[in-house]
């Protein structure tokens, strides 16, 4: 499904500053919110979170900065979402922005959004809160990173309590409905015209309480646990790649979705390769000689040793290529080179004999063995005759 541009959802400008973007933000969020469409509240709440969707990466100016620069595309590989899942493929909570632009404000114990919109608040917690994601830093070989691997990795965490199996009751019972507020999970405060909704205090928003929690979880529906969790790192990843693993973060609470593990990859330095997007550097010294006459010499690669043809006459500095030898792209089946690089080493620590040779060498090289020695100084000539 094609998405709309966050601009023309926001009904602003591609110059709009962070200020016009939360002002039509606001204006549109309060418009849509589903508590303000009750007759229509399953369309109100699509245009909700395409609303928050738009303000989430507008008003943060790094993803601004990529949405403007490679469009949807640039963000989906960005933050590891797949093309086409929409506004769910982002890690954010359309509610939760709501209540950060407009800011909490305690009225008569409660809260304004239960006041403003009703009951949303309380609903939401009665359906349970979600759990935190989790953040993992996962090193890895050069190799690894290149070819892909398998990877099992512990993960501390709050987990789902294996007795109350995420309750928080007792086996055996049951939570019972809160007296306070007859399972709602807001109760309702008049003051002279005006009716106010808040969050129920004794329950929370749950709409339920616990008389006979669980002895293990204490009532929570979690416990600390540590989890092996296998992962698959696919061919190609690099230094600062970021894996998500959903539902692999913290147990929820009350019934609430788990929430998500992020790895960061991390790759160990090689002793030889360096990399550059998907290609392999390589840097080979050789000698003097087969610089100057030519030969062939044995390259270690990632998928083992090839044979280089140099050319007689070759200069330090001269970069050759191995297609296909560097890295695979990211979920595609092509691969970059492996670049190699000759550095020609100058002899050192010579003999006497070395020494008389090479300068015989030279002596006989000065008129047609050293082109460029020759250019140089004929240009030094020219400019300072």
């Amino acid at each position: 499904m094609t998405k709309r541009d966050y601009y023309e959802i926001l009904g602003i400008s591609r110059d709009a500053t962070p200020e016009q973007i939360k002002k039509a933000y606001r204006r549109l969020a309060v418009k849509y919110h589903p508590d303000r469409n009750p007759d229509n509240a399953k369309e109100a709440e699509e245009k909700f979170k395409e609303v928050s969707e738009a303000y989430k990466i507008l008003s943060d100016p790094e993803k601004r900065q990529i949405y403007d620069q490679y469009g949807h595309q640039g963000l989906e590989a960005e933050m590891g979402a797949g093309a086409g899942t929409g506004w769910t493929g982002f890690d954010f909570d359309p509610f939760k922005i709501f209540e950060e632009v407009f800011g909490r404000e305690d009225v008569f114990g409660g809260d304004i959004f239960g006041d403003i919109f009703g009951r949303r608040t309380a609903t939401r917690r009665r359906e349970g809160e979600p759990g935190a994601n989790l953040h993992y830093n996962l090193e890895i070989s050069f190799e690894e990173a290149v070819f892909g691997t398998e990877k099992s990795i512990e993960v501390p965490k709050h987990g789902v309590c294996p007795i109350c199996k995420g309750s928080g009751v007792k086996p055996g019972y049951h939570p019972q409905t809160c007296p306070t507020c007859g399972g709602r999970g807001y109760v309702e405060v008049r003051q002279g015209f005006f009716s106010f909704s808040r969050t129920c205090t004794q329950c929370q928003g749950r709409g339920t309480i616990i008389r006979n929690p669980c002895k293990q979880c204490h009532g929570t529906g979690r416990v600390k646990t540590v989890k092996k969790i296998r992962v698959s790192i696919p061919a190609g990843v690099d230094e600062g790649s970021r894996l998500r693993l959903r539902g692999e973060g913290e147990a929820g609470l009350g019934g609430g979705s788990p929430g998500d593990l992020f790895i960061t990859i991390r790759v160990r330095p090689h002793p030889l390769f360096n990399r550059q997007g998907d290609n392999i550097i390589l840097e080979v010294p050789i000698s003097f000689a087969l610089a100057a006459l030519g030969g062939e010499i044995s390259i270690p690669t990632l998928n083992g040793k090839v044979r280089l043809k140099i050319p007689s006459g070759t200069q330090s500095g001269k970069i050759f290529r191995l297609r296909g030898k560097g890295v695979p792209h990211l979920n595609s089946f092509r691969k970059g080179d492996q670049l190699v690089r000759v550095v020609v080493e100058t002899p050192v620590n010579l003999t006497s004999e070395q020494r008389q040779l090479l300068k015989r060498f030279d002596d006989l090289g000065r008129n047609n063995g050293q082109p460029k020695v020759k250019e140089f100084f004929k240009k030094v000539k020219n400019i300072f005759k």
